[in-house]
Parts: C-alpha cells; structure tokens; sequence
C-alpha cells in the first residue's frame, strides 16, 4: 500500500523511532508498504518516520541491481572521512542542500526476521544511508547544515524552490561601495569649495587645483562604477532590467552633482 510522505511544514507525528523488538507480520507489511510508497515516488530510499511510523525502520534501494535492501535498528559503528555534498530530501521537496558527511560508514542492522547483518558503505550510497538514518533519531538534513547554510536554505523554504533563490536580487551589492568613495570625493570638494570663500588668491589657485584633481577622481570612479554595476546586475538575471535602470539613474546623478559642484568652484574659487 502507498503511504503518504510527510513533508514540510507538516511536522512529523512521531518524535523519534522506537527499536523493533518483535518481528511479525506487522513490521513486514510496513516494509511492504515503504516499498510501493518509495516506487511510486521515484525516491531512493524511506525511513517509517517519514510516513508516520515510530517504528526504527528504512528501507532504500541498493546500487547496484536497484533491489530493496531492508534496515531494522540500524547503527552507525564506525566512519571514516568527510565529503561535502548536494543532497536532496522528500521531506523538503524541489530544495537542496550542500551537507557535510562521512565518506565512509559502516553500520550493523537486523532484517525482518531478526537476524543481524553488518556492511560498508561509501560513495552516494553511504550518504543515502545516513541521510535515512538521522530521520530514525527525529531529525533531518537541515539539523547538519553549517550556520551560513542554514541561512541560505532558510531562504530557499520561503522561496519553495532552489531556483527562487538562486534568481533572487540582493538587497546590498559591492558596487555600493563605490558609491560611498563617490559621495566622501564631493563632500571633501564641497570643503574645498566653502574653504575658498576665506582663502587668498594664492591659496584659491592651489584650492582649484586639488579641487580639479578630486573632478577627475570622481569622474573615473564614476565610469568604473557604471561598467561594474552592470556587470554584477547581470549575475542575478531575474532583476537585470530593473538593476540596469537604476545603475543609469544612479551615475546620471552622480554626474550632475560633479557638475555642479565644479561649476560653482569654477566662478567662486
């Protein structure tokens, strides 16, 4: 029978699986059942927490013959390695995660009749495992992300989707810092300017020189900004449209303030 996978915001109904201590026909219907769900839904692999069950129970598909290999009271007892990867669970369905692992597992298990087993595992069948695994002790793939990870897939559950975030504009991008270098070149030409009000007219001639090369300064700070602000617009390709009028906006006042200023310096210095 096909059962219903929990997925999020719906938070589980069991807190954390209970080790099966009698083996009977109830447990093999449950695996029964995990199989056509895991069929049906395309997926590698289901831990009976992810359909309701309290039972300590996963069952996944093997790499090799994509056969069903059965897990009862599965325990890590050893692991040797770590990789980083990009996983995905049916718990939060369309998002992923990049996740830190063991490379290496090996782990003990009982099959539906009792009997215990041991094995190895390594590569993406060593991940598959320990990813059902963590749903046997109540938690998921987003109890093993780094805080700046988190972070990201945070955003990407507001999104519902890997794509949204990807595509979404930032609200504060490094061109903005030149902007700031722009604006403190036409405060310290506005100091300038009301300087040369008190100066002399040795000191005004000295006055307009600076003031001139700080012109230069900002208009070629205006012109890398204008060029670099295009280029990061184009990162995030959902908002470029809308980025590439403001950046033309934004240097087109940039210059009229110059020119202001330098106009002003000009008949007054």
């Amino acid at each position: 029978m096909i059962r219903e996978i929990i997925t999020y915001p719906t938070p589980p109904s069991v807190e954390y699986a209970t080790d099966v201590r009698v083996f009977n026909e109830e447990i093999s219907s449950l695996i029964e059942d995990m199989k056509d769900t895991i069929q049906a839904n395309s997926i590698d692999g289901l831990a009976a927490f992810q359909i309701g069950n309290y039972y300590n129970v996963v069952v996944v598909k093997k790499e090799q013959d994509g056969d069903f290999l059965e897990l009862i009271n599965p325990r890590i007892i050893s692991q040797n390695g770590k990789v980083t990867t990009v996983e995905k669970t049916a718990y939060f369905p369309k998002l992923s995660a990049k996740i830190t692992r063991y490379e290496t597992i090996g782990l003990v298990y009982q099959d539906r009749f009792g009997n215990q087993h041991s094995l190895k595992a390594d590569g993406d069948f060593s991940i598959l495992l320990q990813r059902k695994i963590d749903y046997t002790f109540g938690s998921s793939f987003l109890n093993k992300l780094s805080k700046e990870e988190k972070k990201l897939f945070t955003k990407k559950l507001e999104f519902g989707t890997d794509i949204a975030i990807s595509e979404s504009c930032p609200t504060v991008f490094k061109r903005d810092y030149i902007i700031k270098v722009i604006n403190t070149v036409m405060i310290a030409m506005v100091i300038l300017l009301m300087g040369s009000l008190f100066a002399n007219d040795e000191t005004s001639a000295e006055l307009w020189q600076y003031q001139t090369y700080l012109f230069y300064a900002a208009i070629a700070l205006n012109i890398i900004y204008f060029f670099y602000a295009q280029y990061e617009g184009k990162r995030f390709t959902s908002c470029t449209s809308c980025q590439i009028g403001n950046i033309i906006g934004t240097s087109v006042i940039l210059l009229a303030k110059l020119s202001a200023i330098m106009l002003l310096s000009y008949f007054i210095i």
